[in-house]
């Protein structure tokens, strides 16, 4: 069993009503099942808190959209095999229209905030709000007040017209979710231009508003000493994918976690040019992984940091747990095998193969996804 502290050998966990009571239990008490789990191994439950892989459930192709609920169920199913049992969906609140638009992300937002939504991972919202995306202003305020959003990141994607290589980029992007041409693209960027000096204000009274609700807020691709000046004034809490070790540095400086990608880990290095995961590692400057865009790259990533010998796997799963659970202010309640934790928890196969290491796994207590290779016939809801 793998705890803050480190491994426990030959462990014993009290769970009720969800909860851990107590962990490293020797006695039986009166009233409570048994479950016999000999030979796996016990490791706390995954925390996501950057991932928008569900974007592709809903929209596998440019143009061609799913049903919502059925596009949930599927990656509800994608989490629980990735042994993410906690997950911020990150949904971009952005002037494009579709995938990302406004109105996507209220169809989201209701169905997982529904406590009906039959997701069996622990659904959160993190929404990724575009500055230039000033429409419904007060929506977004209410959103945070109601607690249907506990995240929030500042993102401003938006390129510069006379930057042909950025426009192209951003352009190639956008292609792979709408069917609009460069020229409408092009368009599309020069109307929400405008919008850029309301947004930035915009921006400024959301992260007041966090900070009154204590909501953490997140700042996205900082590129410059001036953008981490800036997210240390705005008070952020997670520094997502700064763009150098130096700039990480100076993002924990002030009390920031810094979150990276696990593909990027998985792949070799970052798809757009930033500091690579391995470096970041070497550094000391890596708080937190992330799927990003890809789930499984979460689990396996802990894995590789310990095989390249860039931490111990113990350490390692913090960032995949403990620390992210922390930078998200749940880590009273998230991603630790402790008493007064909840019971999310995955039980792996010693020494197996990766991809089918995952025997089961456990949220607040309930076995949600049990694989056909577990060869442990006791396994059951505690």
């Amino acid at each position: 069993m793998l705890t803050s502290d480190g491994w426990l050998d030959s462990a014993t966990v009290l769970i009720e009503d969800g909860i851990f009571l107590a962990v490293d239990q020797r006695s039986k008490p009166n009233g409570f099942e048994t479950v016999n789990v000999t030979g796996l191994h016990l490791l706390p439950g995954i925390v996501d808190i950057h991932g928008d892989a569900f974007e592709r459930m809903i929209c596998p192709r440019p143009g061609v959209s799913l049903p919502l609920d059925m596009a949930l169920v599927e990656n509800d199913l994608a989490l629980l095999s990735a042994g993410i049992t906690t997950f911020f969906y990150s949904i971009t609140d952005s002037f494009e229209p579709g995938l990302r638009s406004r109105e996507m992300a209220r169809q989201l937002i209701g169905r997982i905030s529904d406590q009906n939504n039959e997701l069996q991972v622990d659904s959160r919202v993190h929404i990724r709000h575009e500055q230039a995306n000033t429409g419904n202003y007060e929506e977004l305020c209410h959103w945070l007040d109601a607690r249907q959003v506990t995240l929030l990141s500042l993102n401003n994607h938006l390129p510069p017209t006379t930057d042909d290589h950025t426009l192209q980029r951003y352009a190639n992007g956008l292609q792979r979710r709408l069917k609009l041409s460069v020229t409408e693209i092009k368009a599309l960027i020069e109307s929400v231009y405008p919008q850029q000096a309301e947004g930035l204000a915009q921006f400024e009274a959301l992260v007041e508003r966090c900070h009154q609700l204590s909501i953490p807020v997140a700042s996205h691709d900082d590129e410059t000493e001036d953008d981490v000046a800036k997210s240390r004034a705005r008070g952020v809490a997670i520094s997502e994918f700064p763009a150098s070790i130096p700039l990480a540095e100076k993002s924990r400086a002030y009390g920031a976690a810094v979150l990276m990608g696990a593909p990027n880990l998985v792949r070799g290095g970052s798809h757009v040019g930033y500091m690579s995961v391995s470096e970041a590692a070497q550094a000391h400057v890596l708080d937190c992984l992330c799927s990003d865009y890809h789930y499984p790259s979460l689990f396996h990533a802990p894995f590789l940091l310990a095989e390249k010998g860039l931490m111990s796997l113990e350490q390692a799963w913090k960032c995949v747990s403990e620390y992210p659970a922390k930078a998200a202010k749940i880590g009273e309640q998230k991603g630790k095998i402790a008493p007064g934790y909840d019971a999310d928890f995955l039980l792996l196969t010693p020494n197996g193969s990766l991809p089918n290491a995952i025997q089961a796994v456990y949220v607040k207590g309930q076995l949600v996804k049990q694989f056909r290779s577990a060869s442990n016939n006791n396994l059951k809801r505690l």
